[in-house]
């Protein structure tokens, strides 16, 4: 053989060897990847031959598959529309589906291993069972009141979240996300009516399609001063104990005066430290956080969440659920690393670089209700088998941090209960039971209003029931009194669900 057809064998030797490679790797290595792909249309159609489980809340069906005697046999629908959209999300044709629907997919399609002896069964029988059920721990009073009362606030604002949590178990109550969408469009069989819809939203400057409940990271405000106040009572302040206050606060090293929201907020030179978060005084806590330093203020927000990345809600255990953003407080260092002091003052009363989300909110709340103890939050309940009477897993409270002693806890609770009975935070106040809390102005920067936050709690004979958090963007002064009557109105109809009324 001549050498140019040694050469032009040796070349189809080494194309047939890739190809050979090539067809391996997809075969083998990425043949899960590609067969469980959102946009694997096949797969995607073949998933309509067996009725989809349902997604279910408080005995209600909140996301079903109705029959449609079509080439798709079974058109998945949600009957409450916007209500539950940014937990359930949605189930589509030819797009990706999102929320509770993408986590637990398997499952709802009748595909996980859990179900294999159904698919067994079906095989003698000729029959497709359906897939299974997933039960919510959703309040369904709470979300519906979230819901209801976010859209109707009284400042105006077109967006903003709420989330509710159980301190007690970690068990998400309510998780609201304003603006909210209807999923149904993006679940029709006309693939051009759902991309329609998709882009509609997608193009939508208010950004319906953001969970803000869980991927919103915006300044916290003054509801930061809860994780600080917790530092300095670790470090051994007490309640009563007086710390630096006065009407102005400007560090050595800023060109930037810190002020009381009003001339009457703590313009003594030293006040209690349960006084200096009722009336909430930026000047004491920004002297305090500067006391404290950078490392113990940032390590106390680590210890109540903050920088987790990992965090997801979904199951109590378990890498599948709905992400969470993580929180952050930010570098508070100059470029040589040094602590920077001024920007450590702005930090401390949740301002500068200091970030969180309404989950995170809550979960401070919950921990300070719950004695200290910090709960995983989760929304999957139970799994429940196509006939429904076989249960597959059921959820299981676990601690995930613990970020303040005990008796800290009880020293928070005192004094987010004085901001609700003395302070800031009485548009919250519920009769009969305890109630603690902190509202929070956050400055937002450039043209926005600021943003109004209120974090809470709702106690009965010692025992928590709920821990609140309520965010509403851009809403101007009057937020932070509207978030916190907001946040007591979801906190009553916790109580109602619990007592039967």
């Amino acid at each position: 053989m001549n050498a140019p057809l040694r050469r032009v064998g040796v070349v189809i030797m080494v194309l047939f060897g890739l190809l050979f490679a090539n067809l391996n790797w997809v075969q083998g290595y990425k043949a899960d990847e590609y067969r469980n792909s959102d946009y694997n249309g096949r797969v995607q159609v073949a998933e309509y031959d067996r009725q989809r489980g349902n997604v279910e809340a408080g005995g209600r069906a909140l996301a079903t598959s109705t029959e449609t005697g079509g080439e798709l046999k079974f058109l998945r629908t949600y009957p409450d529309n916007e209500l539950y959209a940014h937990v359930i999300g949605y189930q589509p044709v030819n797009l990706a589906a999102t929320g509770i629907e993408r986590a637990e997919n398997e499952f709802l399609a009748g595909t996980s291993d859990q179900l294999f002896a159904d698919r067994v069964r079906d095989l003698f029988t000729g029959e497709q069972t359906g897939g299974g059920n997933v039960l919510l721990t959703i309040n369904r009073r709470a979300q519906e009141t979230a819901y209801r009362q976010l859209v109707e606030n009284r400042v105006g604002t077109s967006q903003g979240a709420a989330v509710a949590v159980d301190p007690r178990t970690g068990a998400i109550q309510a998780l609201v996300s304003l603006p909210s969408y209807d999923p149904n469009p993006m679940a029709s069989h006309d693939t051009g009516v759902a991309q329609e819809a998709y882009d509609a939203l997608e193009a939508d400057p208010d950004s319906p399609l953001r969970n803000r409940a869980l991927g919103e990271v915006l300044p916290p405000g003054s509801t930061f001063k809860v994780v600080v106040a917790a530092a300095a009572l670790e470090n051994g302040v007490g309640i009563n104990d007086q710390i630096s206050a006065g009407p102005v606060y400007r560090h050595p090293d800023s060109g930037t005066d810190i002020r009381n929201a009003a001339a009457s907020i703590c313009p003594e030179e030293q006040v209690p430290l349960i006084e200096a978060l009722t009336e909430s005084c930026n000047t004491g806590f920004a002297k305090l956080g500067v006391e404290l330093g950078a490392e113990t203020v940032k390590q106390m927000a680590r210890d109540f969440g903050f920088e987790d990345e990992e965090l997801i809600v979904g199951r109590t255990s378990g890498d599948s659920g709905l992400p969470v953003a993580a929180s952050r407080t930010g570098d508070i260092a100059n470029p040589d690393g040094s602590e920077d002091g001024a920007a450590l003052a702005q930090s401390s009363i949740g301002q500068n670089n200091v970030r969180m989300t309404p989950l995170e909110g809550a979960m401070i709340a919950a921990a300070v209700a719950n004695g200290g103890r910090q709960m995983r939050p989760y929304v999957v309940q139970q799994l429940l088998g196509p006939d429904r009477t076989s249960s597959y897993y059921t959820a299981d409270p676990r601690e995930l941090r613990r970020p303040v002693s005990g008796s800290v806890a009880a020293d928070l609770q005192e004094m987010m209960v004085s901001v609700v009975r003395n302070g800031t935070g009485g548009n919250a106040r519920i009769d009969g039971y305890t109630v603690g809390g902190k509202t929070g102005t956050a400055e937002a920067g450039g043209q926005t209003d600021d943003h109004g936050w209120f974090i809470g709690y709702v106690m009965s004979d010692g025992q928590p029931i709920s821990a609140v958090c309520v965010l509403l963007e851009g809403a101007g002064g009057g937020g932070s009194g509207e978030a916190a009557r907001i946040a007591g109105q979801i906190m009553r109809a916790v109580i109602a669900e619990r007592e039967g009324r």
